[in-house]
């Protein structure tokens, strides 16, 4: 089973993809994708919508999973947020993938065994469960924590 996890932010969007097998779960590619500081939203939406796009038409994911919407204190980056993360959801139902849903805490806890772990931890982790040469983006790390967590959970799809 190929998982493509996807960490939307507002100004990164990271992705991870792995491929789980009877072995255990491979790494198969990971990046960000950067819009141009000061973009139009509209401009990010399709940036990250046409790059994700592309990425399911290459590597061809058996399902797509996406972090909940993390709730703060700044209400126009929750939106943003929410923005960035509709372009992303939109590729799976038009290429027929299903959507599951994960929330930081349930990754955490997944890949590093504790809720509340850092960035680098994450980090760390998915460095040494996918045996990289070194860790990865922290926005494309979280993107494979979340394929991680798919690979171990199987969670039934959500969205």
């Amino acid at each position: 089973m190929i998982i493509l996890g996807i960490d939307p932010g507002t100004r990164v969007t990271g992705y991870g993809i792995v491929e789980k097998t009877p072995g255990g779960i491979l790494h198969l590619e990971h990046g960000e994708i950067r819009p141009s500081r000061g973009s139009v939203l509209s401009e990010s939406l399709r940036m990250v919508f046409e790059t994700l796009l592309e990425i399911v038409d290459r590597r061809k994911p058996d399902v797509l999973v996406i972090e909940t919407i993390f709730y703060g204190k700044n209400v126009k980056s929750l939106i943003r947020q929410g923005h960035l993360r509709g372009a992303a959801m939109l590729t799976a139902p038009l290429r027929g993938l299903p959507v599951y849903e994960y929330s930081p805490l349930e990754v955490k806890q997944a890949v590093v065994g504790y809720g509340r772990a850092e960035k680098r931890q994450i980090q760390h982790m998915v460095k040494a469960l996918l045996n990289l040469p070194s860790p990865p983006p922290a926005d494309a790390s979280d993107a494979l924590a979340m394929a991680i967590c798919h690979a171990h959970t199987m969670k039934k799809e959500t969205a």
